[in-house]
Order: structure tokens, then C-alpha cells, then sequence
């Protein structure tokens, strides 16, 4: 090992061991979901109210579902016998491991965890152990237990209790193996009932791959299994087991050189460098190579490559296209499983999460999926056979599947009725603006299909925006830019779209309508300081501005811009050429906030940097107005240092007078003020310094004395609180034009296109 390579592992080990550590000891904590803040709630979470939810379930064991989180619970059980590549390291070892796979669960399929590290190196006592925590469990994640003992465990489990119990190291494993040999057989035009199969290792990853392969049609005279003792033969007895045997073979090979000829598909999960270059010259053509040994496969793709160019490579590394890595899979298996109340999990759920993950690999990739590699987007193809692990759309297509066969099979206690339904759950777990924006996106597909105007035309996150946007059929794109860095950039992120087909084009370099723009920009901003020599220019290199025309010109319903630039300069020209809505005298900005505890908006955190106390009202209208379209009744607070008259500084002042401007201007509106923070918040600390105030409950609108307090505000609570930014939303334009923000992603773009579009749609029908 070289210094560099041992510096970088030094590295590494600190940075793991201080991330471990700090700020607070492992990786896991529970919180509770109910509240204790009072005697009332202490005596409904424990003694005398818990006593009902205990007799309902001695009653009806089913009833554990409803009022308990087992449904949700699933144990990462192990001891610590085969642990990564660490080997036997014992059940306190292996800890951080278990911790790791329960944090897993909740990020990418929001399951709970209890991760139990368990001394018990016999299978007997696991076993018993194990089998007793079912009270406990909606189902059970065997981890890194060796073979063969792991066979053992599971199949004694499996027969005694009635919960999915999955040993991740065989089946997650296999299941992303047997989607990628079902996508490579299908780009070498091969059939898996005639391929050759040659795995180098037979432990449990290994044979639980097999297993799956034929049960998806594999033949089993077609499998060849080698290990550190070379062919499994007829009448060998080094480390043979029933598991073993079923693939044991009447030859007189007996390495793997010996039998790689004319093998379709290697299969290792072994050790480094086992598979040499001069191997591969005897496989079959278009080989599919399964080299998963960690950290160093048995051979390295480079060589790999070298010595067959048509080859399909994979992994179990990051570094590398066509990763196999567990993650995407288990978490999506047993979400499907726990949300039908399985009590297994069959080998008709597996071969449907296998289908689902092959079928996804051949879909358009999306940005999340995109930002997991560096340089171009994957396309479907050698290079791509399965999806990244961070592709969101996983859960989407995985969990429904398993659910769906469990219930097709008979394994569900809770079948799924309503499977739409069930799939917009998962959605709005998947993207956290789901569930806020559902009457929106519902509003935008019934609309007349709007013209939604790009000013960013060429961005990528624009680029695959328009392709939701035109899938899910909320607006017809126009994007400004230049065609052929379109056309380049689509092909590159491996998308579908195109252009004049599926969306319009306005190139500022060379568009017919180039003399138009300026007429029109002369005629609207002449007599605000706009020469004619500026207008040529403006058209020429601002793209703001060229969507705003368009706009004027009834070339398009809304437009989308600030993607790059400063904000002040968009919303200028947005001013400058849109201009207000009638009766609106200054334009204001209203953002989202999507957090684990709710929806929170805030004004104005953009544009008015210390507005009067008639702005302040005005905004809070404009905003309050917005909020509705959301399917929630606003709850306005106006912010200050002072709470209810504690204090008469200026700002205090200005929020007193805005207050009381709501109250004669929208009686109807539920807003108070001036009031801190957390009396906002917090109702029982409102109701005791003003019993009476015009706000019920929480407030979801918080409005601020200046621009300083609302952006520092809005910030620093989306930073704290890892909350899902939804804006800025424009208020007050004569016609729906929004500038985001450079770190928009192009799930924003999307949501603010629709928002968009409701607002255009609105607009037509007020003016109809």
C-alpha cells in the first residue's frame, strides 16, 4: 500500500470514527410520535389510558396494527459471524453495522428499526431468541451471519413465525443479481433457459443467486459452482452441504479455468483477483461478469474490459457503473410487505421486486438518479443495467410490486384496496412536496395545458422538468436557448424529449421574432429609461426578458427564470415588462417550507427589503390568497421583538399598524399581531399572554418586519430542520412569472410550474 493510499485510509478511519461519535454517540435515536406535555397526555400514553389499546389487542391480535408501531418495525438482527468484509468480529462489533442498516430503512423506505446484536453464535439459541421477539416485530432483516448457519436460521424462522423474515446478505443480493443477468440477457439477445452460469463462491450470497435464478427459469445442469476448493463435484467432502449439493456436478473439472468455456455469465462473490484476463478469451459472447468480491472484485473492470470489450461488467463498488448494492432492494421489500401485513416473503415477491428493478434500469433516468454518477447521464445499455440506489422512483416501483404479489399469493392479512392510492402515499414520501402539492398538480392536469416559458432553456434541471412536466400533462414547455445545446444536452442526460415535437424552441442568437421583441420592449419600457440600442440589446442576451415578451405577446401562459443570476435582476425586468396586478402596488415573494412536523410559508424573504405597514398588509393578502390554492386556510402571524404591545419601537409599531389593517381590510382572515415567534408557534403560550387574540392554533403564515428577518429566518430553519424549499412565489404580477433560486432542484422547477400553470388557469377563468 502506497502513502497516498494510506493517508486517504488514515482519513477515512478518523472521519468515521469522529462522524460515529459526535454530536451525540451511534447513529440512531428514538423519539416519541405522541405528545407528553401535560398530566392528560402521560395518562393516555401509559397508565390508566394504555390499558384500552392493551384489551383491544388481547382481543384481536390484528388490532396491534392500528394502535401500536409494529406495523412498522422491523428487528436488523445479528451476531456478528459475518460481518462486511470484517469476518467474525462478535455481536458488539458488529453494532455500528446494525445501526447503519436501521438508518438505511427510514431514509430510503421510512421504516423503524431496532437494531439487536445478539451473543448467541449457535443456531439453536439464535433461533429461540429470535422466535420469541415476534410480539415485537412487523418483520425481521437477518444480517451477516455466516454460512451455513444462516440457511439453517432463516429456514427454521420462516417456518415458525408469521412475519417476513429476509436474510438481506442471500436474497437482497441476489435479487439486484438476477435483475441484472435479466436485463444483460436481454441486450445480448440471450434466453436464460440456455445460458451457462459459472459462480466462483458458494456461501450464502452466492447460492441464494442461484436459487433465484432458477426460479426465474435458469437450468440447473446449466450452473457450474466453484469455490476455494475448486468444482463442486460428484464425491467431494471439503465444506459440502445440502445447500451445496443440489448443484453438484458428475465431472472431472475441477477448477474454475476448467469450466469458465463458454459461460454466459459469471457469478463471483469470492475473492480478488480469481477471474484472470486470459479466462474471459473462453466465455461466451457478450459475457455479463458478476464480479462482487469487496473492496477488490475478483477481476477489476479494466482488465475486464481490455481483455473483452463486449463484455457487461458489475460490481458491489460506488466507484463503478452497474453498482450491486443491497439498498436497492431491502428497504423497498419490506415496505411492500409490512403495508399488506405479509407474513413471508415469498419467492413470488422476490421475482417481483426483481422484475421491478430490471423494468426501472430501462426507464428515462432521473435527476437524482443522474447526480449518483459523475460526467453524462446513464442511458440503458452495458454501462447501465440496474439503477442507481439513489434513483427515487425505487420505492415507487418496488414496494407495489412485492405488495401486489404478496396479496396475489395470499401472504396479506391487510390486502391493498386501493392501489392508486397506495402508490400516491409512497409518492409523496419519495418527493415531501407530494402531499402539499397534490391539489395543485391535480388543478394543473385539468387546466388547458398551458404554454409554461423556460428562460434557462439549456439548464439540465429545465431540461428534465419539461420531460415531468410533459409526462405528467401539466403545460407544453417553450425553452429559450440555443437548439443544437439542446439537442446535445437531451441526448446527453438521456432524455426523450424533443424539440418542435414535445416543446418549442426561441433561440436568442437567431429567432425570427427578434424585431418584434424590441418594438414591443421599446413600446412597453420607453418611456422607463429602455433606449432603443438597449432593447436590441436586452433581447439579444437577456433571456429574462425574452420570456417576459413572449408573455406580452400571448406566446406563452407563464414563465419560469432565475436559475442563474442575481434575483434583483430578474425581478426587475419581471417588473419592468410584466409588471403588477391591478390594485397591487408592490410585488412581494412568499416561500414554503416542508418539514417532518408540517408546512410552514413565510413572506417576504426576497423581495422588499424594509416594507411599510400598508405593504405588509398587502403582502399578507397576496400571500394568505396563494396559500388557499394549497387546500389550507391561512394563519397569518406578523412577527416582531415585541409581543402584543411589549414593546414600541419603530418595526414593533409598523407590525402593530399592518395588524390592524388586516383586520379592516380582511376581517375574514385569521391574523394577529405583532407577536414573537414563538407565540406564534405555540397557541397555549399565546392564549396566556392574549386569551383573545384573532389566531386559532398554530399560524402557518409567519410575516416579518424586513427582508433581514424573513430570508435569515427562512435559511436558517430550512437548514436546521433538513426542510423541502417550495418558491419563491412571486405575488402580485399582472400575469404568473416566477424566479427561483440557483440552488432550485428540477423537482422545484416542476412544483413551480404547476403552481404556475393553476395561477394562469385561474387567471383565464376570473377574465372568461
Amino acid at each position: 500500500m502506497n502513502t497516498d493510499t494510506k493517508t486517504k485510509s488514515s482519513d477515512l478511519e478518523e472521519g468515521a470514527l469522529f462522524y460515529h461519535r459526535y454530536p451525540s454517540p451511534g447513529k440512531l435515536e428514538i423519539q416519541a410520535t405522541k405528545p407528553l406535555g401535560n398530566q392528560r397526555d402521560l395518562a393516555l400514553a401509559y397508565s390508566p389510558g394504555v390499558a384500552a389499546p392493551c384489551l383491544a389487542i388481547k382481543d384481536d391480535p390484528a388490532a396491534a396494527a392500528l394502535y401500536t408501531s409494529r406495523s412498522n418495525l422491523v428487528g436488523v438482527i445479528s451476531n456478528g459471524t459475518a460481518v462486511l468484509g470484517l469476518g467474525n468480529i462478535g455481536a458488539l462489533a458488529s453494532k455500528p453495522v446494525m445501526e447503519g442498516k436501521a438508518v438505511l430503512f427510514k431514509k430510503f423506505a421510512g421504516i423503524d428499526v431496532f437494531d439487536i446484536e445478539m451473543d448467541a453464535p449457535e443456531i439453536e439459541q439464535m433461533v429461540e431468541t429470535i422466535a420469541a421477539l415476534e410480539p415485537t416485530f412487523g418483520g425481521i432483516n437477518l444480517e451477516d451471519i455466516k454460512a451455513p448457519e444462516c440457511f439453517e436460521v432463516e429456514e427454521r424462522l420462516k417456518q415458525r413465525m408469521k412475519i417476513p423474515v429476509f436474510h438481506d446478505d442471500q436474497h437482497g443480493t441476489a435479487i439486484i443479481v438476477a435483475a441484472a443477468v435479466i436485463n444483460a440477457l436481454e441486450l445480448a439477445g440471450k434466453s436464460i433457459e440456455n445460458v451457462k452460469i459459472v459462480s466462483s463462491g458458494a456461501g450464502a450470497a452466492a447460492l441464494a443467486c442461484l436459487n433465484l435464478l432458477v426460479s426465474l427459469g435458469a437450468n440447473r445442469d446449466n450452473i457450474w459452482v466453484t469455490d476455494r476448493h475448486g468444482v463442486a463435484y460428484k464425491g467431494r467432502t471439503e465444506e459440502m452441504d445440502r445447500w451445496k449439493d443440489v448443484y453438484v456436478k458428475d465431472t472431472n473439472a475441477r477448477t474454475l479455468e476448467d469450466v469458465i468455456g463458454g459461460a454466459d455469465v459469471f457469478l463471483g462473490l469470492s475473492a480478488a483477483g480469481v477471474l484472470k484476463p486470459e479466462f474471459l478469451q473462453h466465455m461466451a459472447e457478450k459475457p455479463l461478469i458478476l464480479a462482487l468480491a469487496n473492496p477488490t472484485p475478483e477481476i477489476m473492470p479494466e482488465l475486464a474490459r481490455e481483455a473483452r470489450p463486449d463484455a457487461m461488467i458489475c460490481t458491489g463498488r460506488s466507484d463503478y457503473p452497474n453498482q450491486v448494492n443491497n439498498v436497492l432492494c431491502f428497504p423497498y421489500i419490506f415496505r411492500g410487505a409490512l403495508d399488506v401485513g405479509a407474513t413471508s416473503i415469498n419467492e413470488e415477491m422476490k421475482m417481483a421486486a426483481v422484475r421491478a428493478i430490471a423494468a426501472l434500469a430501462r426507464e428515462e433516468p432521473s435527476e437524482v438518479a443522474a447526480l449518483a454518477y459523475s460526467g453524462e447521464t446513464p442511458i440503458f445499455g452495458p454501462e447501465f443495467l440496474i439503477p442507481s440506489p439513489f434513483d427515487p422512483r425505487l420505492i415507487l416501483r418496488i414496494a407495489p410490486a412485492v405488495a401486489r404479489a404478496a396479496c396475489e399469493t395470499g401472504v396479506a392479512l391487510r390486502p391493498i384496496e386501493d392501489w392508486q392510492a397506495y402508490v400516491d402515499r409512497l409518492s409523496r414520501f419519495v418527493f415531501r412536496s407530494g402531499l402539499i402539492m397534490k391539489p395543485v398538480f391535480s388543478v394543473a392536469r385539468n387546466a388547458s395545458k398551458d404554454r409554461v416559458i423556460y428562460a434557462d432553456g439549456e439548464d439540465e434541471r429545465v431540461l428534465r422538468a419539461a420531460q415531468v412536466v410533459l409526462e405528467e400533462g401539466i403545460a407544453r414547455p417553450t425553452l429559450i436557448g440555443r437548439p443544437s445545446v439542446i439537442d446535445v444536452r437531451l441526448q446527453r442526460y438521456g432524455l426523450k424529449i424533443r424539440a418542435g415535437k414535445d416543446f418549442d424552441v426561441v433561440n436568442p442568437e437567431d429567432d425570427p421574432r427578434y424585431r418584434d421583441y424590441v418594438d414591443l420592449l421599446i413600446q412597453v419600457a420607453g418611456r422607463r429609461g429602455v433606449t432603443p440600442e438597449a432593447a436590441r440589446t436586452m433581447v439579444r442576451t437577456n433571456n429574462t426578458v425574452i420570456a417576459a415578451l413572449a408573455m406580452l405577446r400571448d406566446e406563452a401562459d407563464a414563465m419560469i427564470c432565475g436559475l442563474e443570476g442575481r434575483f434583483e435582476r430578474h425581478l426587475r425586468n419581471v417588473d419592468l415588462i410584466i409588471g403588477r396586478r391591478a390594485g397591487v402596488h408592490r410585488l412581494s415573494a412568499l416561500s414554503m417550507l416542508i418539514a417532518q412536523r408540517g408546512v410552514s410559508f413565510y413572506t417576504d424573504p426576497y423581495v422588499d427589503l424594509d416594507p411599510t405597514a400598508q405593504q405588509i398588509a398587502e403582502m399578507t393578502i397576496l400571500a394568505a390568497e396563494e396559500i388557499r390554492r394549497f387546500g389550507i386556510s391561512p394563519k397569518a402571524a406578523l412577527l416582531s421583538h415585541s409581543n402584543f404591545g411589549s414593546r414600541d419601537s419603530k418595526s414593533a409599531l409598523k407590525m402593530r399598524e399592518a395588524a390592524a389593517l388586516l383586520r379592516e381590510l380582511v376581517p375574514e382572515l385569521e391574523a394577529d399581531g405583532e407577536m414573537h415567534g414563538d407565540s406564534a408557534i405555540l397557541p397555549s403560550l399565546r392564549k396566556r399572554i392574549l386569551p383573545h387574540s384573532n389566531l386559532e392554533g398554530e399560524a402557518n403564515l409567519l410575516v416579518f418586519p424586513n427582508l433581514d428577518a424573513a430570508n435569515i429566518t427562512l435559511t436558517t430553519v430550512k437548514a436546521m430542520t433538513d426542510a423541502l424549499h417550495v418558491g419563491p412565489i412571486l405575488l402580485g404580477t399582472a400575469h404568473p412569472a416566477h424566479i427561483l433560486t440557483p440552488s432550485v432542484t428540477s423537482r422545484g422547477v416542476v412544483n413551480m410550474t404547476a403552481l404556475a400553470v393553476v395561477q394562469a388557469s385561474s387567471a383565464k377563468t376570473a377574465t372568461s
